[in-house]
């Protein structure tokens, strides 16, 4: 039987930024970690441009009890559905769906990584996790100061063969 390899929970990913001495070490581990859902929680997080439709402040669920690895979701495939409380993304779905839909969705993660969506939602990341700042995401990612992976440089392009042969 294959061996299984462990996945952390992105909370003990933070965790471990949290911990590690030098922003080197920072950056290091999250692009150890670097995924499409790690970065989509951490650019809500800290992207002042995005902002969330769900109130700041406490958010009233019933954190899972559960230990960890047993009966419940896990925020590296629930971060897909974070685009249904973001301004502007999801205008079908009412605003008391939406509430609704993110109590559920903390209801089922570990409660540290309910801990973390409500401080990613609240823009309180840095707080939860001293030591992860914007600096360090951006540079985690290869991002500029609007979040986005910075686009090469275009050199203006000439008419004609790059050898000069044609003129």
């Amino acid at each position: 039987m294959p061996e299984q390899t462990y996945t952390p929970l992105f909370s003990e990913v933070l965790d471990r930024v949290h911990k590690a001495k030098t922003k080197d070490q920072k950056v290091k581990i999250l692009r150890e970690h670097n995924t499409d859902a790690l970065r989509m929680v951490l650019k809500a997080g800290f992207d002042p441009s995005i902002e969330w439709v769900i109130p700041e402040g406490d958010v009233p669920y019933t954190p899972n009890e559960s230990p960890e690895g047993t009966e419940h979701t896990v925020l590296a495939m629930e971060a897909q559905r974070l685009w249904h409380f973001i301004k502007g993304a999801d205008r079908q779905t009412k605003q008391h769906q939406k509430e609704s839909m993110f109590f559920q969705l903390l209801e089922g993660l570990h409660q540290n990584e309910a801990k973390l969506v409500i401080a990613a939602k609240d823009k309180k990341l840095h707080q939860l996790y001293k030591g992860l700042s914007s600096n360090v995401v951006r540079e985690a990612f290869g991002w500029d100061e609007e979040f986005v992976v910075p686009k090469p440089d275009v050199y203006p392009q000439s008419p004609g063969m790059a050898s000069g042969a044609d003129s």
